[in-house]
Formats: structure tokens, C-alpha cells, sequence
């Protein structure tokens, strides 16, 4: 166990296998969705570092992502990627896990990790949203004018 990477042992650790099982109750209930989405922007509010930038820009792409599925606008979402980007948010704003967030500096160092590890892995998809979200902006804003138009 001591040779299993960071990420690996918070994959097989019981606090993620707990995340992952809630992850589905959660996917189901737009409600409990949004308070999830709220705790882990609030959570990355305390967070700060020279590469910290960056992680809230990939966390913000991530929540919209998931309060557009909430509300029923995107639905091009892989439900097994679903349930992995909620399983990691689960994980990432619980206080208790393999590394407790209490532990000063060293408590965020697996929810982070877990975070970077889900970011690099969502890529594909993460990409595709953002093209979607692009998208549906442009068309919302050419509504708009044609709406002050007519």
C-alpha cells in the first residue's frame, strides 16, 4: 500500500467509494446538486497559491458544467463522467478523508490532487461544454438583439 500513488489510495479509500455511492443521489436531485456545487466554490475561495488561478478556472468550468446539467440545458454528459466529476466534489469539500482538512497545509494536498486528477482526465469533455456553452451564448445574445429589434 505504501508503493500505491496518492491518487490510487484515495481511489480505493473508503471516504471516495462513500462519494462515489452518493454521487448518484445527488445526479438525481438538482436541488442537492446546486448545495454541492455552493460548498465546493466556497471551499476553493480559501485556497490560495501562484497556481491556485488555474484550478478555479478548471473548478468553474466543472460546477457550470454541472449546474447547466441541473437545469436541464446539457444533457451531452457521459453519466459515468457524471458521476465521477460529483464523486470528486463529494470528496473534495468533505472535511474528513484521507488526508483530514484540518491538518494545516497538508490537508488539502489529496483534495487537490483529486481535483487535477479529474480536471486532466475531463478534458475531452470539459472541452465540448465549453464549445456548447460558447454556442449557446452567441445564440442567446443574437435572441437578445433580435428581441430589442423587433
Amino acid at each position: 500500500m505504501a508503493n500505491k500513488s496518492l491518487i490510487t489510495r484515495i481511489l480505493s479509500s473508503i471516504f471516495f467509494k462513500r462519494a462515489n455511492i452518493g454521487a448518484v443521489r445527488y445526479a438525481r436531485n438538482a436541488k442537492s446538486l446546486f448545495g454541492l456545487i455552493s460548498e465546493a466554490i466556497n471551499k476553493s475561495g480559501g485556497l490560495s497559491g501562484k497556481n491556485i488561478a488555474a484550478f478555479k478556472d478548471q473548478l468553474f468550468i466543472v460546477t457550470r458544467l454541472l449546474k447547466a446539467y441541473a437545469s436541464g440545458e446539457y444533457r451531452q454528459i457521459p453519466w459515468k463522467t457524471l458521476i465521477r466529476i460529483i464523486a470528486v466534489l463529494i470528496y473534495f469539500v468533505s472535511p474528513i478523508d484521507i488526508l483530514p482538512d484540518f491538518l494545516p497545509i497538508v490537508g488539502f494536498t489529496d483534495d487537490i490532487a483529486l481535483m487535477l486528477w479529474l480536471f486532466s482526465g475531463l478534458k475531452d469533455d470539459l472541452d465540448k461544454f465549453s464549445e456548447w456553452e460558447t454556442t449557446n451564448e452567441a445564440a442567446q445574445n443574437t435572441n437578445l438583439k433580435t428581441i430589442k429589434i423587433g
